[in-house]
């Protein structure tokens, strides 16, 4: 057994000292010069880019575990892709173990920054910008990584994406912190995955701060153990300028944090404020769906110890007028649309199995009981608060160790 530990940490020195750093400069071919680099790369590589703006004609892709991809800083380092052909990412990552950092990237035609079946993607110091300004044409997503795990993204500032600035999907063990989403339809979105810490963001100017969804007909659905805290989630009363038919073309203007069809969700310890609609919005999925194993409910949803102010004055969501109204001319602070049953698509009914803990108040509980019900039924009520107890909260996301050391690592920016 001795023979067989030394034997691996003398492979991983040996590994370690052969590892290299490819420079790649600005300038005359640079989109074949970066693309043979991404593919020369061998694992513990650091792809280094030169301060310079890189004028890109299409997207690039990394397939190399343990590479890591680092420029001089998000407004030295620029990859451009506003003549890109095609609609594809800026970058597709498609490895284990990567880190990018230290670099910007503007108008790539499609997502930006996109991982897919990754273990150990890192995201640090990084800015994806659509610098025409918010535009039904810009590409969906600025930071996606998909059906991946243990995901890192730190430092993050997104503008202009027509869809979720900072996205992540059908994912486990993520952790988004530090980080800024501004001028985009959603601002952070954690749909259709597991076990995320989302916290010291600030999310503004979006039409929706922060989302957490869980959508039907996806490969890995029912979302839950999802912490949002410490964030700030400021003004996000951007016009929703997502394309027709988009998932978050019904997120109304003006929304703080939308929780929908989620489990275990805890929203505690955020300062959100200024959003003209709802500061908190907990509701069912909306939309008629055939999947029978979807649950469209939120439950086990907590919500306490958050800051509000500003909220509410003037909601965009149909009959939000109307409602505020009915309730005093302001919305409270976290709005409940009161589902608890649905119908199994082809079955029997079902009900929520978790209730909503809210412990700030007061609450604005639709009381739209079932399904489908449209909003016009809303019979609005207001109570103080709904519990006074809460749910334990989900455990911390911890990533390896190693994970955080190499995203830490003044060695690896430079």
């Amino acid at each position: 057994m001795l023979k067989t530990s030394l034997l691996l940490a003398a492979a991983a020195l040996a590994g370690a000292a052969d590892a290299r750093t490819i420079a790649v400069a600005a300038g005359a071919d640079a989109q074949e010069r970066l693309q043979s680099a991404l593919i020369e790369a061998q694992p513990g590589d650091v792809v280094k880019l030169a301060a310079g703006r890189f004028v890109l004609t299409g997207g690039l892709s990394l397939d190399v575990a343990g590479v890591t991809v680092a420029g001089a800083g998000p407004a030295a380092t620029v990859l451009d892709f506003t003549g890109q052909k095609g609609e594809g990412e800026g970058l597709l990552i498609t490895s284990n173990d990567v880190l990018i950092r230290d670099l910007g990237m503007e108008n790539p035609k499609g997502n930006g920054l996109k991982s897919k079946g990754a273990d150990g993607i890192s995201f640090v110091n990084l800015r994806v910008e659509w610098t025409g300004g918010p535009k039904a044409t810009n590409g969906a997503y600025g930071v996606y990584p998909v059906s991946s795990k243990h995901v890192l993204i730190d430092r993050v500032t997104v503008k202009g994406a027509s869809d979720a600035g900072i996205y992540v999907g059908q994912s486990d063990q993520i952790v988004v912190r530090n980080s800024r989403a501004e001028g985009n339809v959603a601002g952070i979105e954690i749909e259709n995955s597991y076990n995320a810490d989302v916290h010291d963001n600030v999310a503004t100017n979006n039409a929706g701060g922060i989302l957490v969804f869980d959508l039907p007909d996806l490969p890995q659905q029912g979302g839950h153990s999802v912490r949002l805290f410490r964030n700030q989630v400021i003004a996000n009363n951007h016009p929703n300028f997502a394309a027709p038919g988009n998932i978050v073309a019904g997120v109304p203007s003006g929304t703080g944090v939308m929780v929908m069809a989620n489990r275990n969700v805890h929203v505690t310890d955020n300062d959100i404020k200024d959003n003209a609609g709802n500061a908190v919005m907990l509701v069912a999925y909306t939309q008629a769906f055939t999947d029978k194993n979807y649950n469209p409910l939120p439950r086990s949803i907590a919500v306490r110890g958050n800051r509000y102010s500003g909220n509410g004055a003037k909601p965009a969501f149909a009959g939000g007028a109307e409602i505020a109204a009915a309730v005093g001319g302001t919305l409270p602070p976290v709005m409940w649309d009161g589902i608890t049953g649905f119908t199994v698509p082809g079955g029997s009914a079902a009900t929520a199995d978790g209730g909503i803990l809210v412990n700030d108040g007061p609450l604005l509980n639709l009381n739209l009981k079932t399904h489908g019900t449209p909003a016009s039924a809303a019979q609005p009520s207001v109570g103080a608060v709904m519990a006074t107890v809460t749910l334990p909260e989900p455990a911390a996301v911890v990533l390896p160790a190693a994970q955080e050391a190499r995203a830490a690592s003044k060695l690896a920016a430079r």
